[in-house]
């Protein structure tokens, strides 16, 4: 199956976000603020997605989506992480803080766990 591909009505559709756990622990930002990006870069990343057959499957049943939130240790990986989702066509949505224009998370639409994970495999969960 392809990145972009809609996968079959039963399988489990996740969307992962990816989130600079820097911003807490060197930058000294409120966990509030941090937690809004995270919920800026998800909400973005349905909007641009939301004619996907994967992303209209996921919103079609609001009490099972499922969200994994992942950590990456900096903006270097993060921008990384964008980068090599673009070269592989795995549609997401990288948040940047305004006005100061800074990467702060990223969101995968909605996709089959089997499709999204092997991109993820390098991040852990955001403590």
């Amino acid at each position: 199956m392809s990145a972009s591909g809609a996968g079959p009505p039963g399988v489990r559709l996740v969307q992962y976000v990816v989130v600079r756990s820097d911003l807490t622990q060197k930058l000294s930002w409120p966990l509030g603020a941090v937690i809004a990006q995270a919920c800026h870069a998800a909400t973005a990343a349905i909007h641009v997605h939301y004619e996907d057959p994967d992303t209209r499957r996921y919103l079609a049943d609001l009490d099972s989506m499922h969200k994994v939130v992942l950590a990456a240790p900096d903006e270097a990986a993060l921008c990384g992480l964008a980068d090599a989702l673009t070269r592989a066509g795995v549609a997401h949505k990288l948040w940047m803080e305004q006005p100061e224009d800074i990467p702060t998370c990223l969101a995968l639409k909605p996709y089959p766990k089997e499709t999204a994970q092997p991109h993820m495999r390098k991040f852990k969960l955001f403590k």
